[in-house]
């Protein structure tokens, strides 16, 4: 009967030592899960998983064009103004252009207004003190083109196979310019020289004083200018005495006839 007792009371001890590892064992388990969670939060914290006030933003960039748009504006503004800044230099020097143009043409034809009133004054001078014009008249009225024009071509018909040949203009500009008959020079230019053919000095075509010159239109230039100068609108006999003493009559009669030819 002891001994059944014994046994039984090894048997109760076993069985509470057997419950109170297990006891002990769920025990450690549940504290090791809660410690283990508690230390997976910790460091999820630490890495910044579980809030959102250190999360990292990605900021994309634009592209490209977006980029480029604001610069191509600006670019096609610049050309804009530019284009505007040219036109408008361009506008200005046509205008200025424009306004050279109109003084040019009201001094060319103040000119030739004062150049049409010399030779009237000069035609009322001769008539006054001779009576008449030795020869057909000639009209300065039609202006500096249409006259240098007509007497250019007649001059040179009438200077044509001579030394003078071909400076028709040379004397059409210069009667017009100092407001003498055009046939003038040239005629004088035959009855001293033959045309240039036989002069005493170089280029010196009209007998006139010592005088040479280095070109025939130098020459004619000078000549007509002295013919303004010193004698006036035209021919006349007053005139022939005074430019060839020794002949004057024969010198009017021929110079007067070549001026009739030209």
């Amino acid at each position: 009967m002891v001994a059944r007792r014994k046994s039984a009371g090894r048997g109760f001890v076993g069985v509470f030592a057997a419950v109170a590892c297990a006891s002990l064992f769920v025990a450690g388990c549940f504290g090791f899960g809660i410690a283990s969670a508690g230390g997976a939060g910790a460091d999820a914290a630490g890495f910044g998983l579980g809030g959102t006030s250190d999360a990292v933003i990605l900021q994309v960039n634009d592209s490209p064009a977006e980029v480029a748009a604001p610069a191509i504006q600006e670019e096609r503004a610049i050309e804009a103004t530019a284009q505007r800044d040219v036109s408008q230099g361009y506008q200005e020097i046509a205008a200025e252009e424009e306004a050279a143009r109109i003084a040019a043409e009201q001094e060319r034809i103040a000119k030739e207004k004062a150049c049409i009133q010399q030779v009237a004054d000069a035609k009322s001078a001769y008539l006054a003190k001779y009576g008449s014009l030795p020869v057909s008249n000639v009209d300065f009225s039609i202006g500096r083109e249409a006259f240098v024009a007509e007497w250019t071509v007649r001059i040179n018909d009438y200077l044509e196979g001579f030394p003078l040949a071909g400076h028709g203009e040379t004397f059409a500009i210069a009667a017009w310019e100092n407001g003498v008959d055009p046939r003038w020079s040239p005629a004088i230019s035959n009855t001293e020289s033959t045309r240039g053919s036989v002069c005493f000095s170089p280029h010196n075509a009209w007998g006139w004083g010592q005088s040479a010159w280095p070109n025939w239109d130098t020459a004619i230039r000078a000549h007509v200018k002295g013919l303004a100068d010193v004698y006036g609108y035209t021919i006349s006999y007053a005139n022939a005495m005074k430019y060839c003493p020794p002949n004057y009559d024969n010198w009017y009669r021929d110079t007067l006839n070549e001026m009739a030819k030209i």
